[in-house]
């Protein structure tokens, strides 16, 4: 369409041209004494017009006969950035192939390649992240190679380079390199205080967030290192299965790191509400709480939501259950009594609940219901523990019936004969 509107504007104007040249009669006279020149009009314009084309074909001529040197110039610093962006190519593919000495090089010779165009005052518009990549890429071929004085030379003038503000992304990059190659080391107070100079935005990435997270737990800093689990947790670095996994041994170990009871309530109440419903973590609270020698009542508080769960548990963790609810037994109240036996009686053949009813009624001094619970589950319980102690008890009951034949026998399977 285009060309046919361009091909009737030509045919217009070919006929404007032709009206106009054929019908013209008029003279143009040129007196130059003592002579007189007549032309046609027509002819004079065709003259204006070749003199116009020609002095402006005269005026780019010689304006590109200036440029010349202006051109070469160019020419040359284009060619030299090629080769700097070359340069810095090629490292980049040696240091994914494991060439660390002649990625370092092809960095180094980068960087020679952009000085030069800066001293003949050719300045590149990504002169300062060049700079900056090549020297990361050498100091990553250092760290490769071992050569920590010349990594750590190369990491300093690549932060110089990154000052600027558009350079941003450039100075996190760096940053993130420094704290991983500090991990590498085993530096985790370093790797801590590179990534302190994140931004807050680039501190919540994953990558920088998965860092942290080595580094708190290599620097034994189990509060932080659960609060980055959380975070990565929540951006779903993890699958739901593992994070749970790391958050509940991060947890774990915070509850460790308390010393005494009001420590480990702190801890407990850093925890969040979704934590301190895991099972794992109320037993190993309660049972580091009772170890410390407070409140069982307390203890049992913890315990609650993990005995509402309890017919879910597994069967190790149901046995650590009943050793954390078996070492407050002596100060169980009612409402626990009566959770006990009612847990018991809606899984009747379950040995372990059976072992944990009748050992609170041993603590109530109810000898014969006592004597039935704990025979019943002697004979079912598959923990080595839990069977010994059935056994013991067993053997304590039968003595305090004068039953030494019964004692003695329950005292040999206590002792594993």
């Amino acid at each position: 369409m285009r060309a046919a509107l361009w091909l009737l504007a030509l045919f217009g104007v070919a006929v404007a041209i032709a009206l106009f040249a054929g019908n013209n009669q008029g003279t143009v006279t040129l007196f130059w004494p003592p002579y007189r020149v007549d032309l046609s009009l027509n002819l004079v314009l065709l003259l204006l017009l070749g003199a116009f084309v020609f002095l402006q074909a005269a005026i780019g001529a010689i304006s590109a006969l200036l440029d010349m040197p202006r051109q070469a110039l160019r020419w040359r610093a284009q060619q030299k950035e090629r080769v700097m962006h070359g340069a810095l190519l090629d490292g980049a593919s040696h240091m994914l192939a494991g060439r660390f000495l002649r990625a370092r090089k092809s960095a180094e010779l980068a960087l020679a390649h952009e000085k030069g165009l800066v001293t003949n005052g050719q300045h590149p518009g990504n002169a300062a992240q060049v700079r900056t990549l090549a020297h990361l890429l050498a100091a990553e071929s250092a760290q490769a190679l071992q050569d920590r004085a010349a990594r750590d030379e190369h990491l300093k003038q690549a932060l110089e380079q990154t000052t600027a503000r558009d350079a941003q992304e450039t100075h996190e990059g760096a940053l993130m390199r420094a704290a991983r190659w500090s991990l590498a080391d085993g530096d985790a107070d370093s790797a801590i205080n590179w990534l302190k100079g994140l931004s807050q935005g680039a501190g919540r990435r994953t990558l920088a967030l998965r860092m942290k997270l080595k580094a708190t737990r290599m620097a034994h800093q189990p509060a932080q290192a659960l609060e980055t689990a959380r975070l990565l947790a929540k951006h779903r670095a993890f699958s739901v299965p593992a994070g749970q996994s790391i958050v509940r041994g991060l947890a774990i170990e915070l509850l460790n790191g308390a010393h005494d009871v009001p420590q480990l309530q702190r801890a407990w109440r850093d925890l969040e509400s979704a934590e301190r419903l895991m099972p794992e973590l109320a037993i190993h609270a309660a049972k580091r709480l009772t170890a410390f020698g407070g409140d069982a009542h307390l203890a049992r508080d913890w315990l609650l939501p993990a005995w509402e769960r309890q017919a879910d548990l597994a069967d190790s963790q149901k046995v650590k259950l009943v050793n954390a609810l078996e070492a407050g037994l002596d100060s169980l109240d009612g409402a626990w009594l009566a959770r006990i036996e009612a847990a018991q009686k809606a899984s009747p053949r379950d040995a372990t609940l059976q072992y944990l009813a009748g050992m609170a009624c041993m603590r109530r001094q109810l000898w014969g219901k006592a004597q039935q619970l704990i025979a019943q589950a002697a004979m079912g319980l598959q923990d080595v523990d839990l069977h010994r102690k059935a056994w013991r008890c067993l053997a304590l009951l039968a003595e305090n019936r004068a039953d030494t034949q019964s004692a003695a026998q329950a005292w040999k399977r206590a002792a594993g004969e």
